[in-house]
C-alpha cells in the first residue's frame, strides 16, 4: 500500500463504506509504528484479509493475543450478549463476573488474589508497586531494587520501560526511574554476584522480574536450572520472584502457565495480551503472603468491567473445555520440525530454531545479510503473516486453534519466501 492507495474504511452502524488514504492515516495518527504496507479489515479463525482482498494465514495473532483467532464464535456470543445487558460499572460495587474470573485464574494457577488492569504494561506495573510496598511494609527496605534481565521487554510505561533491560527503548526519556538493576538472562552467577555487590552497597534486592521466556528479546526459554536456583535464593533471602507472563501465558508455551514449564511458582505474575482473545485486560496475580495492596494503594478505572472480565472468562473456559493445550503442544511440535528442516536446507542462513508450544523463534546468523524485517516481508508477499523479535529472528506466535494443515501451510510459505530471497 503506497501513501496513494485508498483504504476502505467501514462506517459501523451507518452501512457501507468511505475512503481514507495512507497520507491521511499518517497526517492524524502519530508516527509510533513503523507499519508494514497493508490494511486488514475483517478474519475468521486463522485467517485476515486485507482491504484489497488479499487472504493471509496470521502468524501473529496480534502479537500473540488473538488466542481463539478471528471471530470465534464464543466471543462473538458473549461480546453480544454482554454489550446488551450491562459493558461497565465503577469498581467502587462489586462486579461479580470480574470475582468468576479471579476465581477461574486462581484456581487454575499457584496465585491467590487477582488485580485487573488494561494491558500488560499495567500488570507489570502493578507487580513493581506491590513488590515495593511490600519491601517497605514487609521487609524494612527504604530503597528497594528489582533486578531484571538483560533483552528483556516489560512494558511501555516509565517504570516498565525501565525495567525493561534493552537500551533503545530507554532513549530519549531520561531520567528512567531508580530502583532497577539489570542482570543477564539465563545466568545464575550474575544473579548471586548482583545480590553480593548490591549488599555490599546498602542497597537490599527486594524482588526479581523475569520472563519466563524472553519474547520480545529474541525468543529465549528460560532455563529450568536457573529458575529453580532463583526460587531457592528468593526463599533464602526473602526476595519476591516476580514473572512477565504477558507474553507467554494463557496456554501459548504448551502449558497454561510458562512457569509450569520450568518447575517453580513465582511470588507474583501477570498476565494480558492472550487473556481477553484480542479484548484489553491485564491481571496481576499473587500469593497471599504478599498481598499488601488496601483501599487506595492501587486501582484501575477500566480495570476488570464486566465487558472485558465476561469474555476473558470465555476464553479461559473455551481453553479448558476445547483442550486447546494439547493442539498448542502437537501444533507446537509440528511447527519447529518444518521450521529445523528449513534451518537444514538453509545452513549458512539460520542458527537456531527454539521455543515452547506456540510461540517460536528462527534466529538468523550475525552474519547474514538477510535481517528479520527482510523475511517478514518476503513472508507477507506469500500470504503468510510473521513478526519479529529483534533484527535477527522469526516470531511466529499463531491463534492457539491452529491446525495441522495451516501450520503446514505456514512452513511451505515461509520455504516460498526464503526462495525469493536466497538465489
Amino acid at each position: 500500500m503506497t501513501p496513494e492507495t485508498i483504504v476502505k474504511q467501514s462506517l459501523g452502524t451507518t452501512g457501507g463504506y468511505t475512503t481514507f488514504s495512507a497520507d491521511n492515516f499518517n497526517a492524524y495518527v502519530m508516527n509510533t509504528y513503523g507499519r508494514f504496507p497493508i490494511a486488514l479489515e475483517r478474519g475468521e479463525g486463522c485467517r485476515v484479509w486485507d482491504t484489497e482482498g488479499k487472504e493471509y494465514l496470521d502468524f501473529v495473532a496480534g502479537i500473540a493475543t488473538c488466542t481463539l483467532g478471528h471471530a470465534h464464535p464464543v466471543m462473538m456470543a458473549t461480546v453480544s450478549q454482554q454489550i446488551q445487558r450491562l459493558h461497565h460499572v465503577s469498581n467502587l460495587y462489586y462486579i461479580p463476573v470480574q470475582g468468576e474470573l479471579a476465581q477461574w485464574l486462581t484456581e487454575h494457577s499457584c496465585a491467590d488474589k487477582a488485580f485487573f488492569c488494561n494491558s500488560g504494561a499495567e500488570a507489570n506495573e502493578g507487580a513493581i508497586k506491590l513488590a515495593r510496598k511490600y519491601a517497605h511494609e514487609k521487609l524494612d527496605i527504604e530503597n528497594p531494587i528489582i533486578l531484571t534481565a538483560h533483552a528483556s521487554f516489560h512494558g511501555r510505561t516509565l517504570a516498565t520501560i525501565t525495567a525493561t533491560g534493552q537500551p533503545k527503548y530507554h532513549k530519549g526519556f531520561s531520567p528512567l526511574m531508580p530502583g532497577f538493576y539489570y542482570v543477564p538472562y539465563n545466568d545464575i552467577a550474575a544473579i548471586e554476584s548482583a545480590i553480593a555487590e548490591l549488599d555490599k552497597d546498602k542497597r537490599q534486592v527486594a524482588a526479581i522480574m523475569l520472563e519466563a521466556l524472553q519474547g520480545e528479546g529474541g525468543v529465549r526459554p528460560g532455563n529450568v536450572a536457573y529458575f529453580q536456583r532463583i526460587r531457592e535464593i528468593c526463599d533464602e533471602k526473602g526476595i519476591l520472584l516476580i514473572l512477565d507472563e504477558v507474553q507467554v501465558g494463557m496456554g501459548r508455551s504448551g502449558k497454561l502457565w510458562g512457569y509450569e514449564n520450568l518447575g517453580i511458582e513465582p511470588d507474583i505474575f501477570t498476565s494480558a495480551k492472550g487473556l481477553g482473545g484480542g479484548i484489553p485486560i491485564g491481571a496481576m496475580l499473587c500469593k497471599s503472603h504478599c498481598d499488601v495492596f488496601e483501599p487506595g494503594s492501587h486501582a484501575s478505572t477500566f480495570g476488570g468491567n464486566p465487558f472485558v472480565c465476561s469474555v476473558a472468562l470465555a476464553v479461559c473456559q473455551t481453553l479448558e473445555q476445547e483442550n486447546l493445550l494439547t493442539n498448542v503442544q502437537q501444533r507446537g511440535e509440528q511447527l519447529r520440525v518444518g521450521l529445523n528442516a528449513i534451518a537444514t536446507k538453509y545452513p549458512d542462513l539460520f542458527s537456531e530454531v527454539r521455543g515452547w508450544g506456540l510461540i517460536n523463534g528462527m534466529e538468523l546468523k550475525a552474519d547474514v545479510e538477510l535481517t528479520s524485517i527482510d523475511l517478514v516481508k518476503a513472508a507477507m508477499n506469500e500470504g503468510l503473516l510473521i513478526v519479529p523479535a529483534g533484527p535477527k529472528v522469526l516470531r511466529f506466535v499463531p491463534p492457539l486453534i491452529v491446525t495441522a494443515a495451516e501450520v503446514t501451510e505456514a512452513v511451505d510459505a515461509l520455504a516460498r519466501a526464503i526462495a525469493t530471497l536466497v538465489k
